[in-house]
């Protein structure tokens, strides 16, 4: 617990109480490789905490897995329109591996947010980073060559590329797994 609490503490120093709020409220959760945190279709209750492990969510479309993200130490796991909206998943989030995890009900963070300001400020700034990350994905999506989005992906996560399935590292970078073959046996590191 205390490594997702150094997590928050990172992003916006809280006081002894807003911590102690939360170490009354995360709950640990052990999930196995391959099980489902949230299913296409489910709401997503909980907010995860991650402690170990990798994650992905996912469409899956025509046979097809359409990878959207991968998540890890440090950082949270969650749908975010299914999370933030309470509102059926369009996608799936999996463990890569097994995780361990602690959790937080969206009622419960809506509780924080009513006790403190800090908590709300601290979550709003959580959000404004993956608002821009998003942005910066779309921008390596659309403007990058298959090489370039590569290198970029291996500079800001290379412990992945020995960790994931290539497969879904290709489908995230939006190439196909041959070309990424090439590229991964091409590129040295």
């Amino acid at each position: 617990m205390e490594n997702a609490l150094q997590f928050l503490h990172h992003i916006t120093p809280l006081s002894d109480r807003e911590t102690d709020l939360f170490r009354q409220h995360l709950r640990y959760k052990k999930a196995d490789k391959g099980s489902f945190l949230v299913q296409s279709g489910a709401v997503q209750h909980d907010l995860y905490f991650i402690e170990s492990g990798i994650q992905m969510s996912y469409y899956e479309a025509k046979n097809d897995v359409l990878v959207m993200a991968f998540t890890y130490f440090p950082g949270i796991t969650a749908v975010p329109d299914s999370f933030l909206m309470q509102q059926p998943s369009p996608c799936c989030l999996t463990c890569l591996t097994d995780s361990s995890l602690y959790a937080l009900s969206y009622t419960t963070l809506q509780d924080l947010f009513r006790q403190s300001h800090t908590i709300e400020r601290l979550f709003r700034k959580m959000n404004e980073y993956v608002l821009c990350g998003l942005l910066q994905r779309h921008v390596e999506l659309h403007t990058l060559t298959i090489e370039e989005r590569f290198l970029a992906f291996a500079r800001r996560s290379p412990h992945l590329l020995h960790a994931v399935p290539h497969k879904y590292i290709a489908s995230y970078l939006g190439m196909n797994p041959t070309n990424f073959s090439k590229l991964y046996n091409k590129i040295r590191f």
